[in-house]
């Protein structure tokens, strides 16, 4: 697959994100459909079913192309997915293991920068993206019971059972799919 290289802006022009998505558990979301009453469980199965949309997404001409300043390409959004699937999959392995593990911070935008989202091949972050999904929704697979009461806390103390972290995980995925990248 080819696309098209523009010249990109620089990623730290994109400013960081501040707002609490976590209200999302609850409330769902209103900006890309999101229903977060739907049976925890099958999180494995609905984040597989992103794959395929997300592949396509890479393939599109122009895939470096920002939409609009200070927001993410959709090459930029599929990098961070991948890598938001990583931390993730970390994050429910200490759930899982340790008691109420607090979870070492990422910052996605650091991480955009340093890793020069909009400059890797979108071919490759293809293969990455359909891996690292289908891994996470694997790991939330294996998950039964009792585990889903587990808790976890993100450094800033917001506390997480791994249910809402499974609802928390499947809105990221999503929202950038439907509102961010329109896949």
């Amino acid at each position: 697959m080819t696309a098209e290289r523009p010249e990109t802006p620089d990623t730290s022009s994109v400013p960081p994100e501040t707002r609490d998505w976590t209200e999302v558990i609850e409330r769902g979301c209103p900006e890309c459909g999101f229903d977060p009453h739907l049976d925890v469980p099958t999180t494995g199965e609905r984040v597989r079913a992103t794959v395929d949309r997300w592949v396509a997404v890479l393939e599109r001409p122009r895939v470096t192309e920002r939409p609009r300043p200070g927001t993410w390409s959709p090459l930029e959004y599929a990098c961070h997915v991948r890598d938001l699937c990583r931390v993730f999959r970390e994050r429910l392995r200490l759930m899982l293991d340790e008691q109420d593990p607090v979870f070492p911070d990422w910052d996605q935008n650091a991480a955009a920068v340093q890793d020069r989202y909009n400059e890797q091949d979108p071919y490759e972050a293809s293969g990455e993206i359909a891996q690292e999904l289908r891994a996470t929704a694997d790991a939330f697979d294996a998950v039964s019971g009792e585990q889903w009461t587990r808790t976890g806390r993100r450094g800033d103390g917001k506390e997480f059972t791994v249910a809402g972290f499974a609802v928390y995980f499947r809105h990221d995925v999503e929202h950038h799919l439907r509102a961010d990248v329109r896949g």
